[in-house]
């Protein structure tokens, strides 16, 4: 796989539920984001990569089941200035499925939520969906 060569800063963010385990999400969001730093308290996970492999499942999971239409529109419609974001259910991502959410409530025990940074922002778009 060919990642271009762009800055880039990944957050991904997410609630832990009473019901959940933090070690079980902490491993789950590293599985997804391989080579991003996680941090957590008791109440949330956050963890940030400025590596572009770390997004790497998600570009293969999108191209191999064909849905770059999908993440093209929700990558679009949340786009502001140099930065987008998107929803995964975390259930999915606990089995290490990749499941988009179009709204906050579509995953049940909320949802993960990923954000974009870059003065590129339009060239990394553009490879996450037409690479």
């Amino acid at each position: 796989m060919n990642f271009p060569n762009l800055s880039c800063k990944i957050e991904i963010f997410c609630t832990i539920n009473p019901s959940e385990s933090k070690e079980k999400l902490e491993t789950t969001i590293s599985n997804i984001f391989p080579y991003s730093k996680i941090t957590s308290n008791e109440f949330s996970i956050n963890a940030v990569s400025k590596e572009l492999r770390s997004f790497e499942k998600i570009y293969q999971f999108i191209h191999n089941n064909k849905l770059q239409k999908n993440f093209l529109r929700s990558l679009e419609d949340n786009l502001k200035n140099d930065s987008t974001w998107f929803y995964l259910n975390k259930q999915a991502a606990f089995v290490e499925q990749i499941a988009i959410c179009e709204e906050f409530d579509e995953s049940p025990l909320g949802p993960i939520k990923v954000s974009l940074t870059s003065s590129n922002i339009d060239r990394i778009i553009d490879w996450i969906v037409f690479d």
